[in-house]
């Protein structure tokens, strides 16, 4: 019983650190759209759609 729970602890505590080191990945963001527009890489907003 005492090493259940002593596991169970140290699973819950080491949990978060695990989840902080896998990170967050800010810079791969996926970008949507409006329908009607598309997304301009070089001013890096939507833009209308000029082939429709």
């Amino acid at each position: 019983m005492k090493l259940g729970i002593a596991l169970a602890t140290a699973t819950l505590a080491l949990l978060p650190s695990i989840a902080l080191a896998a990170g967050c990945s800010h810079d791969k963001q996926a970008v949507s759209c409006a329908i009607g527009t598309i997304y301009d890489a070089a001013t890096g907003s939507c833009v209308v759609d000029g082939t429709t």
